[in-house]
């Protein structure tokens, strides 16, 4: 009897090479598509085209609609009076990208006109039934991507405000906008080929000298962070210190930019005593550095060293975007007033390993916790949720392995990306078509200032947290033990903004679902760092405010909005008054003690810098 043939088995040394031929594929794809995975993007647009295809009747209105658009469009730009509202007057342009004079004459009223019919067209047509949540979000936002590159505000000839400038200035705007696009092209190559920090294009603002310049001393230092402590300038200051844990995708000094707008310098200014951590910036060797590290090496340890060096039982916390989240999750897992939560984190649970908490029995008592733009349910994680998926998180996976940390040249363009119409093509134009030069700030500065992420952080992070909203569903675990929201006993103040790409508000709105506690909520005018960075005196913030108190019946974020009483000015002042509300009776100002000094602010770790 003839025996039957087994396929032949791969050796582990033929898989590896297979394994290694589809990660070097894989990453060419990516790399073709802007470090997207084409599979991901290949299966969003499929799952619409299929149920667009299926589905007549929606096929038949969005005919019907095409044809609507396409009269609107063509009548428009036949008006030779532009539009006007009920009261007479001229229709205000909504679209800066069109608000100059010359739009409104043929033939490029003709052009706006058709690019807005196209674009309600393409805002229609990709809302299909059937299509999967996430699948729809994708096609919606790459399709929007792409007919805002396609705008006629992005080109030279169908721009009437490029051509008259041109025309006045005797073509002097078009010679110094290709200046300008040949020099960033030049300092964008340098960059991209440099290993060496020390070649860098140096920054406009220079940390220690022209941002991040309050007056302090760096008082403790392990692998992962710096921890400052900021001179008092009031005679006396509350009893409790505050520990602000920025972003560790971002420099800290968003909060300690020049003078006029420190959120550092204006607390300091307020009586309280600020600590500041200042996280590392990665390299290849820090790969392994994951979520637990974060909270435990940055943020407990963090904790644990203010209590030290101030001697204070209780202290305020303020986290910003990430470091927010981080914090949203000590703060769980310190669960302040339960006994046995606090002994779970302390060490006293049986299951921990003693490395996980070792040094970390003497925690501060949280007074206060303060979360500035962060997420802590992501289950609604706005645009960002568009790079979210298993197949885009598995070619993040592959193109950190190579490095051990996720850039942050990478980091910056998924950021550009999600709002390039402002941070991309409006900018573009204005530099390279009208010839503009570009009036630099500190917070343009500061964004231009890099910063990485280890490998297993941000692969924890995106799936533990994205996509399984571990946090919100209560199956986070810290050192082994599961956390929950809901053991936050502290009051507090959650700050979202307006028009946030990063952490939309009404997602950060959802901690009213996630915990029962005294709750603060204020939606501040502005973006995600331009609505948090909100000096008192500048020109036109306002914010709303409210609390609940504990036990809390549900409000609708709409429903919020439409109650919640509007102010005028800077919310840093109603943040100020609130942690005052919650402090004990000032005391004469502690001095740095010499024998803590590290060295002087702002640190080290803020002056790392890579080319990528």
């Amino acid at each position: 009897m003839e025996k039957p043939i087994s396929p032949a088995q791969p050796s582990e040394q033929q898989r590896e090479i297979a394994k290694s031929i589809d990660e070097a594929f894989h990453a060419q794809l990516a790399k073709a598509n802007m470090g997207l995975s084409p599979i991901s993007l290949t299966l969003a647009y499929a799952d619409w085209a299929m149920h667009l295809a299926a589905s007549p009747g929606r096929q038949m209105l969005l005919g019907q609609q095409a044809t609507a658009l396409s009269k609107q469009a063509l009548t428009r730009s036949l008006q030779q009076v532009p539009p006007v509202d009920a009261d007479g007057k001229p229709v205000r342009e909504m679209d800066p990208r069109f608000s100059d004079a010359g739009w409104s004459k043929w033939p490029f009223n003709a052009m706006k006109e058709g690019f807005k019919a196209s674009d309600a067209w393409w805002r229609e047509a990709t809302q299909v039934d059937g299509m999967s949540r996430h699948h729809q979000h994708m096609v919606n936002f790459f399709t929007r991507q792409g007919l805002d590159a396609l705008s006629p505000s992005n080109w030279p000839t169908t721009n009437p405000e490029v051509l008259k400038k041109g025309q006045e200035s005797m073509g002097q705007s078009w010679l110094k906008g290709y200046q300008s696009y040949a020099k960033d092209l030049m300092e964008y190559q340098t960059a991209r080929h440099s290993a060496d920090g020390d070649t860098l294009k140096p920054l406009d603002f220079e940390v220690g000298k022209d941002v991040a310049i309050t007056p302090g001393k760096v008082v403790f230092r392990n692998h992962l962070i710096e921890l400052i402590q900021y001179t008092p300038t009031t005679k006396k200051v509350f009893p409790e210190p505050l520990l602000i844990v920025p972003s560790c995708i971002m420099k800290y000094y968003i909060l300690d930019l020049s003078p006029a707008n420190s959120m550092v310098r204006y607390l300091v200014g307020k009586g309280h005593t600020v600590f500041m951590i200042s996280w590392r910036n990665p390299d290849a060797s820090d790969r392994d550095l994951g979520m637990q590290d974060y909270l435990q090496m940055g943020v407990m340890e963090a904790m644990a060293a203010v209590k030290l060096h101030t001697g204070a039982p209780r202290i305020h916390a303020l986290g910003y975007c990430l470091g927010g989240t981080f914090l949203s999750i000590v703060a769980a897992a310190l669960g302040r007033g339960d006994p046995q939560a606090q002994s779970l984190v302390r060490g006293q649970n049986p299951r921990r390993r003693h490395e996980d908490v070792a040094g970390l029995d003497n925690l501060p008592e949280l007074a206060t916790v303060t979360l500035l733009a962060a997420s802590t349910d992501f289950s609604e994680p706005g645009e960002l949720g568009v790079f979210i998926d298993d197949d885009q998180l598995n070619t993040l996976r592959q193109a950190m392995a190579r490095t051990g940390y996720l850039s942050g040249r990478q980091m910056a363009g998924s950021f550009q990306f999600l709002n390039s119409r402002d941070l991309i093509w409006s900018r573009n134009t204005r530099r390279y078509l009208l010839g503009q030069d570009e009036v630099g700030n500190d917070m343009m500065s500061w964004n231009a200032d890099l910063t990485r992420l280890p490998e297993r952080m941000h692969t924890e992070y995106l799936s533990s947290l994205f996509l399984n909203n571990a946090l919100a569903s209560g199956h986070y675990r810290v050192g082994g033990v599961g956390v929950a929201l809901m053991d936050i006993k502290a009051p507090l103040l959650v700050v979202g903004t307006v028009r946030d790409h990063v952490s939309p508000w009404q997602s950060v709105y959802k901690i009213h679902l996630l915990t029962d506690t005294q709750t603060t909520f204020i939606l501040a005018a502005g973006g995600h760092n331009a609505g948090i960075v909100s000096e008192p005196g500048h020109a036109h913030r306002s914010y709303q405010m409210d609390c609940v108190e504990k036990g809390h019946a549900w409000m609708e974020p709409d429903e919020w909005v439409a109650q919640a009483p509007l102010f005028e000015g800077s919310w840093w002042e109603a943040m100020h008054t609130w942690l005052q509300e919650r402090s004990g009776t000032p005391v004469p100002a502690p001095t740095i003690k010499p024998a803590s000094v590290l060295c002087d602010a702002p640190g080290e770790n803020v002056m790392i810098r890579y080319a990528d």
